[in-house]
């Protein structure tokens, strides 16, 4: 069970907002969280918490293929992304380097600084502020085994070991 503060965005969030280009000369996530969603909120880096969410309406991570965007959300120390839907190459991205996302229809209803306690395996958001409960579609089990050995390099080092 996962427990923070929901950061809101909206709809076609696109992975220059996520961290923009200019910012792209390194892989080290807490280096790129530092610049974390800056051209949506250049405060964000400074006050997000470890732990604390980002919900999004539809077609969050569109854009270019980089894997910095989920990098970058990691290192700021974002725990899940929830979002109305994801663009495709976000959202294996981010299960490849181990960030946990929810598509959930529901997430529209879902402000900043609602404290949230998520169980991404069972799909289940509670809403602690407003006392709502929303379902996201889990993943499938082999994709959640590969979120929690932490992405798809250490999942593979795990496998090819046993």
């Amino acid at each position: 069970m996962l427990r923070g503060r929901a950061w809101k965005f909206g709809d076609n969030v696109d992975t220059d907002i996520i961290i923009p280009a200019r910012y792209l000369t390194s892989t080290d996530p807490a280096e790129l969280g530092a610049y974390c969603m800056t051209p949506a909120d250049p405060e964000f880096p400074h006050r997000v918490r470890k732990g604390d969410f980002v919900v999004a309406g539809q077609n969050f991570g569109c854009g270019s293929s980089r894997e910095h965007a989920p990098l970058a959300l990691r290192g700021a120390g974002v725990a899940a992304v929830i979002a109305v839907s994801f663009a495709r190459i976000f959202f294996r991205n981010a299960i490849n380097i181990g960030l946990p996302i929810m598509e959930c229809p529901q997430a529209d209803a879902i402000r900043t600084g609602d404290e949230l306690e998520v169980d991404p395996a069972a799909g289940l958001i509670r809403n602690l502020t407003r006392g709502e409960e929303y379902r996201a579609t889990p993943l499938p089990p082999f994709l959640r085994e590969i979120i929690e050995a932490g992405g798809l390099v250490p999942y593979v080092r795990r496998e090819v070991r046993r």
